[in-house]
């Protein structure tokens, strides 16, 4: 890649990041009222996100040799914490880490 295709290539991909992080302040100004349906997908769109993201994680798990033991015993124990805990951080690490210490030591 030259340098003129670097330096474009640059420009354009501030250009589409600096464009979608502006964009919605120019549609919806601050004090006035974005249309219902924006507002519905503000509340709706994070747990269809989590949900989207889980089985994709997921989607290859029940087809290996351990039959997604892993897997389940990870998202156990990231429901555990975080019931008892109430910190999404701290979910997120530590069933990270437990699902690591599995697939490394003990589902090899």
């Amino acid at each position: 890649m030259t340098t003129a295709q670097s330096i474009l290539t640059i420009l354009a991909v501030v250009l589409g990041t600096m464009t979608t992080r502006f964009l919605p302040f120019l549609i919806f100004p601050e004090g006035k009222e974005p249309p219902r349906y924006i507002t519905y997908l503000g509340t709706v769109l994070p747990y269809a996100v989590i949900g989207l993201l889980v089985v994709y994680c997921l989607k290859d798990a029940f087809g290996g040799g351990h039959f997604a033991l892993p897997e389940l015993t990870a998202i156990l124990f990231i429901v555990g914490l975080h019931k008892w805990k109430k910190n999404t951080l701290l979910s997120i690490g530590g069933g990270t880490i437990i699902y690591m210490f599995l697939v490394q030591t003990i589902f090899r």
